[in-house]
């Protein structure tokens, strides 16, 4: 998931069983007509339909069915079995012809059911194990497959909703330039039953192009992009030290290779299950899992600017220094939650937050946020939260004050 979707992600969906219903009898009859399409060939190695792909699993996928994708939906995976089979229904039973898009989900060494709960899609998903080595080798082997010019992206835990790719692709070819498709999420926590709609940042064109832009441009999970492969090519291999975030490298470096698309309607759903590798919004989070995304935070930063830097790019441009100075300040707050600040360092923490992403916020939060910063300084990280609930109490006297 991606890094500074943390603070801008709430959704909203659908009623859930009539959805999982709708998506579960699409997508069996999708299998049922794929398997009667392409016959029984247990005892072939090759067919009049094409050559099988033979993962290190066993399972033989044909590919004869697709000659030549428009699409390439990349599913990654890794010990989401329970989910997995909902994230498939979902992309089958898209109102998009069955021939102009394939199906890859790579699995990224699961120990559980996945490789048995995708097994029963083949032919028409082709399945790719592979040794544990996080989302960044997911994705690279994933690519490396791909055949078609553009692929969507889908992680294992979330699914899309219906008209999401005929929408993706006409985005696309109403702008023969865009090198990325982004849209909007909901948001789904199975523990509580709710759904909330997703704030959304949409930002279209070329966002370097303007300093204001680039700093409001946020950076969305991997649920929500799809990309024109050729574009990408040059951002590939992902690093694979990203075992999380890896959609991160892809989406924050393409803006600096083409006009990006911004579509402002939910197409799919991110689902909070409280084991999300990244971003689990409303959940407490881990010392460990801070850990991981502070090392990751590292580890992204680092990539983005040398590939920068190697590609004619100067990290001293307008707007390029800022847009790193933000995910700084995203990465100190993580660091705050485990090694709390003094006063002073809170308190300039606070100043720089305001100062940098000053392009997102109102003038109310602005001075709500400033209030908190020379609050800081008097009762330190640890008080601070008692500067907010003056700030509630004061909210909720001036809303019931007698008009």
């Amino acid at each position: 998931m991606s890094a500074l979707s943390t603070h801008h992600a709430l959704w909203i969906g659908e009623p859930r069983f009539r959805k999982r219903a709708r998506h579960f009898l699409r997508g069996y009859l999708v299998r049922v007509v794929g398997s009667l399409a392409a016959g029984d060939k247990k005892s072939d190695v090759t067919g009049a339909s094409g050559v099988y792909l033979i993962s290190s699993r066993g399972f033989r996928h044909n590919r004869g069915m697709i000659s030549q994708p428009r699409v390439t939906v990349l599913i990654d995976a890794y010990n989401y079995g329970r989910f997995i089979e909902e994230a498939i229904d979902s992309v089958l039973s898209q109102d998009f012809p069955a021939e102009e898009f394939e199906v890859i989900v790579v699995d990224d060494g699961s120990t559980d059911d996945t490789a048995e709960r995708v097994r029963r899609y083949a032919p028409r998903v082709q399945y790719f194990h592979k040794t544990n080595g996080g989302q960044a080798s997911a994705f690279n082997l994933g690519l490396q497959k791909a055949q078609g010019e553009i692929v969507a992206l889908l992680d294992a835990d979330d699914y899309w909703l219906q008209g999401k790719l005929r929408r993706v692709v006409d985005e696309f070819d109403k702008h023969p330039d865009a090198g990325m498709v982004y849209h909007q999420l909901q948001e789904y926590n199975v523990h509580t039953g709710e759904r909330r709609d997703g704030s959304f940042v949409a930002i279209s064109g070329s966002v370097p192009a303007n300093r204001q832009t680039l700093l409001c441009y946020v950076l969305y999970p991997t649920s929500a992009l799809a990309f024109r492969r050729q574009t990408v090519e040059p951002l590939l291999p992902v690093p694979e030290g990203l075992r999380i975030q890896a959609d991160s490298h892809l989406s924050g470096l393409v803006i600096f290779l083409a006009p990006i698309v911004a579509v402002p309607v939910p197409l799919a759903v991110y689902r909070i299950h409280g084991e999300n590798l990244f971003h689990s919004p409303g959940s407490e989070i881990s010392v460990e899992r801070r850990e991981r995304r502070i090392k990751t935070f590292g580890i992204l930063v680092e990539g983005m600017k040398n590939w920068l830097t190697t590609h004619g790019h100067s990290l001293n441009e307008p707007g390029i220094n800022e847009f790193f100075v933000q995910w700084s300040l995203s990465q100190e707050a993580d660091e705050f939650a485990i090694r709390p600040p003094g006063r002073f360092r809170f308190f300039w923490h606070l100043f720089r937050y305001n100062y940098y992403f000053a392009p997102r916020l109102t003038w109310r939060l602005m001075l709500v946020n400033y209030v908190t910063a020379f609050g800081a300084l008097a009762l330190g990280y640890k008080h601070v939260y008692v500067i907010d609930d003056w700030i509630s109490a004061i909210r909720r006297i001036l809303r019931n004050r007698p008009q």
